[in-house]
């Protein structure tokens, strides 16, 4: 079930660009940076709301708490960057380095989680960064 999930996120992220793209047109990107934060803190709580997950707020560990911040900061610093090169790129190519991250994560799961590197998972990574070197060239 993790891969239809993991399919409506690239779908929703494809989506989000072409989104992006048209609405950070003639605005400050970290304005709009900003008004796309609200809406998905919005959309977040009302999720957790909705279907009474806030008790669980109680059980976090203060560790999983600075974790979780720094996910969070990683995420805005990431979204602020993004909408920065969209409004002055080409879609087309930004979305594309953006997705670098995917081949970036391989490499600091190895680093920092000491995950096992297959050679699936190191072919998987040079032929993305070897994509992205393809479409933004």
């Amino acid at each position: 079930m993790w891969w239809t999930y993991a399919l409506l996120s690239a779908f929703f992220a494809s989506l989000t660009a072409i989104l992006a793209k048209v609405g950070v047109t003639g605005v400050n990107s970290d304005l709009a940076t900003a008004i796309r934060t609200v809406v998905v803190l919005i959309v977040a709580w009302g999720i957790v709301f909705s279907r009474g997950e806030l008790k669980g707020i109680n059980e976090l560990s203060k560790y999983t708490l600075i974790f979780l911040v720094l996910s969070g900061l990683a995420t805005g610093l990431s979204w602020i960057f993004y909408y920065k090169a969209l409004q002055i790129g080409k879609v087309s190519q930004v979305a594309p380095v953006d997705k670098l991250s995917v081949a970036l994560t391989i490499l600091l799961s190895v680093l920092i989680l000491k995950e096992a590197l297959t050679l699936k998972a190191a072919i998987g990574a040079l032929l993305i960064v070897g994509g992205t070197l393809v479409l933004i060239l």
